[in-house]
């Protein structure tokens, strides 16, 4: 019944999905499994295959070490991928015996792989690295199922170190929050072409000064990252890009090279008028929301100014936020321009490399946002402008605190290589979405830890998990999901399908029978936002059967063919 339930004071939705795949697959008994890929508090499913990855030693430049990986199997795998990716300061100096293939080497640094057959036990590969430059540096390890790929068959493991220079001067952990840019101007060779922006909403508001900062502001009209300044003005400009990889267009052993403008990122210009002078602010902005570019104009007050630099931060406006694991936004400053006395195009300015996968976490939410549905300038219409809260995802090299929303927080937490899939993060902050249309409310749901795309839970944890999995198939139109590692599946389905339990107790099933809704029906899901923002409903039935009619929506014979179509009647 629409509007039934209880407030809980907190709950924790699970990770996106664990999958299985529509070929003939058995997921393993349950218990049978008991590899944890995340921190206990995580909702990610306990696994049969795992993978750790550790080093002898901290080597400096120039210093080698022995790298060991261990693949733990608790059940038979015919063809498991083990993929290995190093950073561009380490570099592989003997593979031999290890069985893997040779590597590979890009602006990410060194993949290499290999497929093995697995039965339950433990196996170990061995290579030495080589460290051939200072600085952060992150060695990733993946093994997978190829022929089923599922959370449950998969595991994730990484090491984070700084490298030093001198011999016993490397150490533990990387610190990146705060960094330089990437020392780039243009476009790595091989990176996939740009893929075409097209904003389907307004860029969000930009924030709002230190002194009346409180809710987050909401979108505006169009608006330009800096205002062109008058001959007294002297303007920054140029464009902020990130490199990053993308699970979407890659594979189990290579993921795509990706080279795209960040928009919609807040940016500050600071400087100091003369050299004994404090840093001052003198302009802020956010970046463009089509192209990702700059142009920050002040007045100066003298005729020449002693230094310059832009600040980038993983925000946009106050609508959302990527930030580490102490709550703190990560930033990109430049350089400084010194002595300067006009205007300076900076050309392409890019996000440093510890921080890839923040800015494409941001990034991803645009694509959240220009299609979010909302009739008001906040992410959902139950909000009003001025009163907007924002969507904050949590994320830091190596975490292990993911993937899953907390409603007592209304924080997403994304693993380690989840920013890398955009389907994982939307779907996350689809469960955040929906906590707004419901305004904090949430449905009393069951039997949903773990739960399986494929697989019948419960009619409560149907809907929930089915409405994310929809915000991201509606987001990227397409049916296909995508996990942080490069596995992909496609989930579309009909009356026909095997491989995946019918009804509305089987998340894929109502995820795919929402979007048909929304496309076909609605005309864009816009309508049934408002609804949601108006009453709530814990499952699917309640969503059709009770409320569309009372809010106008379609529940006739078109949207019933369409239920059927995907093995749900009512």
């Amino acid at each position: 019944m629409a509007g039934a339930g209880v407030c809980l004071a907190a709950v924790v939705m699970p990770s996106a999905f664990a999958g299985s795949s529509p070929q003939a697959h058995t997921p393993a008994p349950a218990g049978a499994c008991t590899i944890r890929p995340a921190e206990k508090n995580s909702e990610a499913p306990l696994s049969c295959l795992g993978v750790t990855a550790s080093l002898d030693h901290l080597p400096a430049v120039g210093e080698q070490a022995t790298l060991t990986v261990n693949v733990k199997a608790q059940t038979d795998v015919k063809r498991a991928g083990l993929a290995l990716q190093l950073p561009p300061a380490l570099r592989i100096s003997d593979s031999g015996g290890s069985g893997l293939a040779a590597p590979t080497t890009d602006a990410f640094g060194q993949r290499t792989s290999s497929t093995l057959s697995l039965t339950p036990g433990t196996r170990a590969v061995h290579l030495k690295v080589t460290a051939v430059a200072a600085g952060p540096a992150q060695i990733q390890a993946d093994i997978s199922d190829i022929d089923h790929p599922d959370p449950r068959r998969a595991g994730h493991d990484s090491v984070e170190l700084t490298v030093g220079k001198a011999n016993g001067s490397s150490d533990q952990g990387i610190s990146v929050t705060k960094a330089r840019p990437a020392p780039v101007h243009r476009p790595a060779p091989g990176a996939r072409k740009e893929r075409p922006v097209t904003p389907k909403a307004p860029a969000p508001a930009p924030a709002s000064s230190p002194a009346r900062a409180s809710a987050a502001s909401g979108p505006a009209a169009p608006r330009a990252a800096g205002r062109a300044g008058g001959s007294s003005q002297v303007c920054i400009s140029g464009t902020f890009r990130n490199r990053f990889q993308s699970a979407e267009g890659g594979s189990w052993n290579g993921k795509a090279d990706r080279d795209e403008p960040v928009h919609n990122a807040n940016v500050t210009l600071w400087g100091q008028p003369t050299a004994n002078s404090g840093t001052q602010q003198l302009a802020t902005g956010m970046t463009g929301n089509s192209d990702g570019r700059f142009n920050l104009c002040y007045s100066p007050t003298t005729s020449v100014t002693s230094k310059v630099w832009v600040e980038f931060q993983t925000q946009a406006g106050q609508s959302w936020s990527v930030v580490d694991g102490n709550g703190r936004r990560y930033a990109t400053a430049t350089y400084s321009q010194d002595n300067v006395s006009g205007s300076i195009s900076l050309g392409n300015v890019y996000a440093n490399e510890g921080q890839s996968r923040a800015w494409h976490a941001l990034d991803t939410l645009n694509k959240l946002w220009w299609t979010r549905g909302s009739t008001t300038n906040c992410w959902t219409g139950s909000q009003q402008d001025g009163h907007c809260t924002p969507i904050t995802v949590q994320w830091y090299p190596g975490s292990t605190d993911g993937t899953y929303w907390s409603t007592n927080e209304d924080k997403v937490h994304l693993a380690d290589n989840d920013p890398d899939s955009e389907h994982t993060v939307v779907h996350e902050a689809g469960h955040a979405l929906m906590g707004k249309l419901y305004k904090g409310w949430w449905p009393n749901v069951s039997n949903c830890s773990p739960h399986y795309v494929s697989r019948t839970s419960s009619t409560s944890c149907g809907w929930t998990e089915g409405f994310a999995n929809a915000v991201a198939f509606h987001t990227f139109n397409d049916t296909t999901y995508y996990w942080g590692n490069g596995s992909s599946q496609n989930l579309a389905n009909d009356r026909s399908t095997t491989g995946i339990d019918p009804g509305d107790a089987c998340e894929a099933r109502v995820a795919t029978a929402l979007v048909d809704l929304w496309s076909q029906v609605d005309g864009g899901w816009a309508r049934s936002n408002t609804m949601m923002t108006k009453t709530r409903q814990s499952s699917l039935r309640e969503y059709f059967v009770e409320d569309r009619p009372d809010y106008g929506l379609d529940s006739g014979a078109k949207a019933r063919d369409i239920l059927y179509d995907h093995t749900i009647q009512y």
